[in-house]
């Protein structure tokens, strides 16, 4: 059941992600989707990969998400000579003891920012799957837990360019959703001219909630209905790009899950506790694409993972909206409050 005190929590949480978001695109100009995407993955419990060009704001974007949180932050430059122990941790030998002691490494910390992670090594690399997936570390046979909230922000170059080594997939499956920056508009990058051209604004940012108010979120988004139809609808664009033409390696089982979650974060984002198709389809790009595995002859007519997932999405039969007598409100906004037209209304 929920009381009254536990929907007025409700609200005052909403507030919370309002300013998290304005703090953020406070450092990041004209990038306002991808803020929010951001805030549904840390929401719903995931990871989050930013691929890009070097210079567009991949690292600018971990470090404003990061420090607008009271909570504890560790940054992992990714390097080819970057060792799995620089980042699990070691068990080093203390003489006074005569026992080993375990130093923790630097993926014991609440929000973790992985620079650049496809120059390290496959080995190091693979150094995170435990990480990200069990939220624990296993060293010595002896299993370490990791912090609550616990997200990784990871930035990779495209893999085009020079001295990168290719995220495994099952790597790449850890990782809640993919997104690019892309460059800024003229009149975001003029912005960032005159806010940028004198001092960092990271200098300046202050934590805007702290680390058991994010918990409190999690647990809010854990909450969100998502009824039958709409479940039904996310198995069935996962369950399309494992038979579709075009591509070798369709989406896990995994990605279902996290789709879903996803979906119920950004509901609660738009001050819903129940989640739509569209928040689904919303979400389906970011979610699925970096999973998927486009053939060799889909590759040669240029078709990538992305155009497929959107033909995918014009493909699947769309449920009715469910009708849902709302008992609390995240904020009391509605759908639309950020405008976003649905899918099946283009």
């Amino acid at each position: 059941m929920t009381t009254y005190d536990d929907r007025a929590s409700l609200t005052d949480l909403t507030a919370t992600v309002e300013r998290i978001r304005g703090s953020v695109e406070g450092v990041i100009e004209g990038k306002s989707e991808v803020v929010r995407l951001s805030l549904t993955v840390l929401l719903a419990e995931g990871h989050l990969l930013i691929e890009d060009v070097p210079g567009v704001g991949k690292t600018m974007l971990a470090k404003a998400l990061a420090r607008s949180i009271d909570c504890s932050v560790r940054r992992i430059q990714f390097t080819p000579d970057l060792l799995p122990s620089d980042i699990t941790g070691v068990s080093i030998w203390d003489q006074q003891r005569r026992d080993f002691e375990f130093k923790p490494g630097a993926v014991f910390a609440q929000i973790v920012i992985g620079d650049e992670i496809n120059r390290a090594s496959p080995k190091t690399q693979s150094a995170l799957l435990e990480s990200l997936e069990e939220r624990q570390v296993t060293i010595d046979g002896k299993t370490y837990e990791l912090p609550s909230p616990f997200m990784v922000v990871a930035t990779q170059n495209p893999v085009e360019m020079e001295g990168t080594y290719p995220l495994p997939e099952a790597q790449r499956d850890r990782f809640m959703a993919r997104v690019s920056i892309g460059y800024p508009s003229a009149d975001a990058e003029l912005q960032m001219l005159d806010v940028h051209g004198g001092v960092s604004p990271l200098d300046d940012l202050q934590p805007v909630a702290h680390a058991h108010e994010i918990v409190k979120l999690i647990e809010a988004v854990r909450g969100v209905h998502v009824a039958e139809s709409v479940r039904r609808y996310t198995v069935d664009l996962v369950a399309a790009t494992r038979t579709h033409p075009d591509l070798r390696l369709g989406a896990s089982p995994r990605a279902t899950l996290h789709l879903l979650r996803a979906a119920k974060a950004s509901a609660a984002l738009s001050g819903r506790d129940y989640a739509l198709p569209d928040d689904v389809q919303e979400l389906a790009v970011p979610v699925l694409a970096h999973r998927l595995l486009p053939t060799a002859q889909a590759q040669l007519n240029r078709c990538t993972a992305e155009q497929i997932v959107e033909e995918i999405l014009l493909n699947t039969s769309v449920p009715a909206s469910p009708h849902q007598d709302s008992g609390f409100g995240l904020g009391g906004r509605g759908a639309s409050a950020l405008g976003r037209p649905s899918r099946r209304s283009m």
